[in-house]
């Protein structure tokens, strides 16, 4: 799965560089081959579907 232009939809700043590999989706295990960051080792990754539904529950309080 891939972040297309991943700049949180802002105009002003330019795509980010996309950094590519191949992870799991810790929550649901969905491959995922860019992602807008170099992942830490000892930190969750999670792909953009289930990203969303974090942020979601995290602003939802």
């Amino acid at each position: 799965m891939a972040f297309d232009n991943f700049n949180g939809g802002n105009k002003n700043f330019p795509p980010r560089e996309m950094v590519k590999g191949n992870w799991k989706c810790s929550e649901c295990a969905k491959e995922i081959t860019e992602l807008p960051f170099a992942p830490a080792p000892d930190r969750p990754i999670y792909c953009k579907d289930c990203w969303g539904k974090k942020r979601a529950e995290r602003f939802s309080r």
